[in-house]
């Protein structure tokens, strides 16, 4: 895994104003990717990099002199209209870029005013998804979650046998994985109620949201090759968010025998910025497995992930209805959760993707599934905060929820903090949902 370097430095200042402002999420310890292009233009999406309240335009930067050949041939993969490339070139082409970047945004850089010619406003730009996403695979790996929605559905038997032997995970639909901003209306589907014969096709009315961590994939694999649970984190470019929209009564009538379709496959949104895992590394943690649980089998097993395989990493997700537009009033707060409540961590997931010898590609996206703790006010999704509808929660408006309704935004948020170091962030990701067609 990624040890500190001076890319990581707590002490270091842009000279850039806005990095260094304490409610940032992009100071330049952190330096996430996105590609994006000036709002309203015709120009051609392009990687870039936030600092502060600015983008970096790596295909601007690219046409200088500042660098030297071996990072302006880097930089070069960062032309087009996505990350693919460059995500391809493995850990160590990320890495030098980084600290290319780090060194001309640090305070005193002789690059500085060249570096300023190559800044777009974050508040001027617009995103697209920043990799082709050729494959999207969702695991399922808060026990906490699979706990409280088996409760629902299985009382006496909740958590099935083979959850904390192996990483549950199904495959999506990478088509209908949207940047944050982009709303999408009520999905219409196949729905059986209980004092109806037949099913029938009508709008869901139980559309809920899923808080999750995103994880692209950097380097792949070739086909039949397994990826070693050591050498599984050399294949992951980084993180963002995740919301997995839900529809729960389309998911209740189809997912037998073979898991989620339509339920899940009409929206999932990302927030624009990947934020890279040696950005992540001073927020990494122990993780460990309950004595009382079944211990990992030795493929997912290695004393490299029990020593740092978790991120500290706070999430949160906020709901914004048209009663707050209407009151002014800011959105609150749903839920409150951490990345660290993964049963498994992103090396297992990707290691037991690949033990059957699944060959992964560059831009193959991973869901965490969604992430929820252990304690009230923790849940990742309303089907658990209200226990399937049967519990409706309060909001300051007055209003009640036991699921979403027309018009409500939902907002996700993720930070990294620790003692001594500054904070970063992932960025907000935003989505409405409209009224069905």
């Amino acid at each position: 895994m990624l040890t500190l370097n001076q890319t990581h430095n707590p002490n270091s200042k842009s000279w850039l104003a806005s990095a260094n402002e304490a409610n940032t999420d992009f100071p330049i310890q952190n330096l996430p990717f996105s590609v994006f292009r000036r709002k309203n233009s015709r120009e051609l999406f392009r990687a870039g990099v936030a600092i502060g309240d600015q983008i970096i335009d790596l295909k601007q930067l690219g046409q200088t002199i500042l660098f030297s050949k071996d990072i302006t041939d880097i930089l070069a993969t960062c032309s087009g209209e996505s990350l693919n490339a460059f995500m391809s070139m493995g850990r160590s082409s990320w890495s030098a870029l980084r600290l290319a970047l780090f060194n001309a945004l640090k305070a005193g850089a002789a690059e500085e005013s060249d570096m300023r010619d190559c800044l777009v406003a974050q508040k001027n730009a617009e995103y697209k998804v920043a990799a082709h996403i050729g494959d999207y695979t969702d695991f399922y790996t808060s026990i906490h979650h699979a706990t409280n929605i088996g409760r629902l559905f299985r009382p006496e038997n909740p958590l099935l046998p083979n959850y904390q032997w192996i990483p549950i995970a199904y495959h999506g639909r990478s088509s209908s994985i949207v940047i944050s901003g982009e709303n999408f209306r009520r999905p219409h589907g196949q729905i059986k109620h209980p004092d109806k014969e037949h099913p029938t096709i009508e709008p869901s009315k139980r559309i809920d949201y899923e808080l999750e961590v995103g994880i692209f994939i950097g380097k792949g694999n070739a086909l039949g090759d397994a990826i070693p649970l050591d050498n599984a984190e050399e294949h992951i470019f980084g993180l963002c968010l995740l919301n997995d929209w839900s529809a729960r009564d389309i998911q209740a009538w189809e997912y037998q025998p073979l898991g989620p379709f339509l339920s899940k496959n009409f929206a999932s949104v990302i927030s624009p910025w990947i934020v890279t895992l040696e950005a992540l590394a001073p927020y990494r943690t122990e993780w460990d497995r309950s004595s009382e649980d079944p211990q990992p089998i030795p493929y997912l097993e290695s004393p490299l992930n029990r020593e740092q395989g978790s991120i500290d990493m706070q999430l949160e997700v906020l709901i914004e209805t048209d009663q707050h537009r209407q009151s002014e009033l800011p959105p609150e707060r749903l839920c409150a959760s951490n990345f660290n409540h993964a049963y498994w961590t992103m090396a297992q997931m990707v290691t037991h993707h690949t033990v059957n010898g699944c060959n992964l590609r560059s831009g193959d996206f991973l869901g965490s599934g969604t992430m929820s703790g252990d304690t009230a006010g923790s849940e990742g999704a309303l089907i658990e905060m209200t226990q399937g509808g049967k519990k409706p929660i309060q909001l300051t408006t007055g209003e009640q929820r036991t699921f979403l309704e027309d018009g409500d935004k939902i907002i996700m948020r993720g930070r990294c903090e620790k003692e001594g170091y500054p904070t970063i962030g992932f960025g907000e990701l935003s989505s409405t949902l409209l009224p069905a067609k």
